[in-house]
């Protein structure tokens, strides 16, 4: 009973451990985590490598596909560089597996001791995150020191010896011992060497234990997958890719133990060296043999794993860190950052919407309105994240930006409910008759999405600076939206009254674009209002004031 207790305390500790140093991971990158992630995954190479070097320092490929995995789900990368970081992550385990059958009983205090002086000494700031991932990976390697003290006197033990005497041979079962203790342990370095050492005591045969070497490598794939299973579509994605590029290594290794076995005796006859070297050989083999084959395994996990893409159509929320709940200004600061994503997507949907009135792309037209969905998520992530900010901690200044962020992120989700209608009306009215807007009246419409679009980024720009000139030039471009809409209304009905054909099929949608265009200029140019307001020049109503008295001295019995 001792023995298992010391066993599961270790596998937790290792657990936690590797959540140690990814929360400090995160922490010291914070929002450069995108930047350093794409010069990172330029191509699969340098993926590779990052998996490589990234394993290196958490130690645990399982802990690797975990922050991966997270990567992909909030679209900071896709998924075919993820499977290269995943190969690369898999050789790291095999290095790690080399160095840890190396006496580092030093290493866990030493890396304890600092770290935890940087931590309480830099609380906070880079270097002290810095100290707390130095703390999970002391706490990580003297979890592995445990569960190899754990698993000592059970490869020790009579009752083990019989147990795995009696495994002679049959490849795919003991494979599958392999993978079940693996999955028990929730590391393959640990159980990779549990069986070097069960090879050197004379317990197993070499064949055996190279046999329950690949089922370490099938269980780590299976043990990356469970872990990873509550996260989204994208995610699962590439721990289902490493899980069948293992199971790919272990069906072409299996036939070839005994050739792996007579060519790793000649570098090194001696039982534990030749398993952990049969590890490194088995996963540097399959990292060459699938690295050039990264994209369509990515593609054949998204056939098997069906749902919303990552990258360009795949949004989650990013900035909205419940810890900042507690400090109102770095909270506001966070959603503020989210809402401009938001802003990204519209400026998305609204790229997209002029090639579909362009080119009657149907595809296109149904994807940018799973864009909406994902703008609707983003938006409930957002209010339900203001709501949690204590509004008795809100002094005048952020009570006012509170107000401005909830603003604009309903004008940006209703902004994006309106482009999916003119989507969906183009769809009935216009693609499904194979019609086409007049050349004049696209050029219109070209011209007016400019002008919006170029509106919309002026409107982000002022939420995030406040900048009263930029305010006032926004609120003149909402005044001249409005008189192009009405110029170009009137230029299609003369188009009409011509007869021009085009026209004359599509001027029920073409209208209601331009319209609508009008409609999301208004909800851009909002941003002006708060900043114009502060000002003081912000005027109460549009009409002259000469034409507004006789309205407001109208009697309240005649006006009902």
């Amino acid at each position: 009973m001792g023995v298992l207790l010391h066993l599961l305390s270790g596998v937790a500790l290792l657990v936690w451990g590797t959540n140690i140093v990814k929360v400090g991971i995160l922490r010291v990158y914070g929002a450069n985590l995108r930047h350093v992630l794409s010069a990172s995954v330029a191509n699969r190479f340098t993926a590779f490598l990052a998996g490589l070097g990234v394993t290196g320092l958490v130690q645990s490929s399982n802990a690797t596909a975990v922050i991966v995995s997270s990567f992909v789900g909030q679209g900071l990368i896709a998924v075919a560089p993820a499977l290269a970081i995943m190969l690369g992550a898999n050789v790291g385990t095999a290095v790690m597996v080399q160095v840890f059958s190396l006496d580092l009983s030093w290493l866990s205090p030493l890396l304890i001791f600092i770290g935890v002086i940087l931590h309480l000494s830099k609380k906070g700031s880079k270097p002290g995150h810095v100290g707390r991932v130095l703390i999970g990976l002391g706490l990580i390697t003297l979890a592995l020191e445990l569960i190899s003290n754990a698993t000592r006197p059970v490869v020790e033990a009579a009752g083990v010896k019989v147990l795995f005497a009696s495994l002679t041979g049959d490849t795919a079962l003991d494979m599958l011992v392999g993978a079940l203790l693996t999955l028990l342990c929730y590391s393959s370095l640990a159980v990779v060497l549990f069986c070097g050492a069960l090879a050197a005591a004379g317990v197993v045969s070499l064949h055996v234990a190279l046999a329950l070497v690949v089922g370490a490598n099938l269980g780590s794939g299976v043990s990356a997958l469970l872990t990873t299973s509550g996260a989204n579509q994208p995610g699962k994605r590439v721990t289902m890719g490493n899980l069948l590029s293992r199971l790919l290594g272990c069906v072409v290794a299996l036939p070839l133990l005994g050739q792996a076995e007579q060519l790793l005796s000649m570098v090194d006859a001696d039982p534990q060296r030749l398993v952990v070297n049969f590890h490194l050989l088995f996963n540097v083999v399959l990292a060459v043999a699938l690295l050039g084959f990264t994209s369509p395994l990515a593609r054949l996990c998204e056939t098997l794993l069906p749902g919303r893409n990552t990258g360009e159509s795949q949004v989650t929320p990013r900035y909205l860190d419940p810890a900042a709940l507690s400090s109102p200004t770095v909270a506001l600061a966070n959603a503020a950052r989210e809402v401009l994503r938001i802003g990204d997507r519209v400026e998305q949907m609204l790229d997209n919407l002029l090639r579909v009135l362009r080119t009657n792309d149907a595809k296109l037209a149904a994807a940018t309105c799973r864009i909406d969905d994902e703008v609707d998520d983003l938006y409930t992530a957002i209010k339900l994240y203001l709501t949690r900010i204590s509004v008795e901690a809100l002094d005048e200044r952020d009570g006012r930006r509170w107000t401005e962020i909830i603003s604009l992120t309903v004008n940006l989700e209703h902004a994006g409910d309106i482009i999916e209608r003119i989507l969906l009306d183009a769809r009935d009215k216009k693609i499904a008759h194979n019609l086409q807007f007049s050349e004049a009246g696209m050029q219109e419409i070209t011209e007016m999405h400019a002008r919006l679009v170029a509106n919309l980024r002026l409107g982000l720009s002022v939420f995030l600076n406040g900048d009263l000139k930029s305010a006032q030039l926004l609120m003149g471009e909402k005044a001249n939206f409005r008189e192009l809409e009405r110029r170009y209304s009137h230029s299609h009905l003369q188009r009409v009254a011509t007869q021009t054909a085009e026209s004359i099929e599509t001027s029920s949608l073409h209208l209601d674009v331009i319209s609508d265009l009008k409609r999301l200029n208004s909800l851009f140019c909002a941003t002006s209002y708060p900043v114009l307001e502060e000002a003081g020049v912000l005027n109460r109503s549009r009409m002259k004031d000469d034409a507004a008295a006789p309205i407001a001295s109208v009697p309240s019995t005649q006006a009902r």
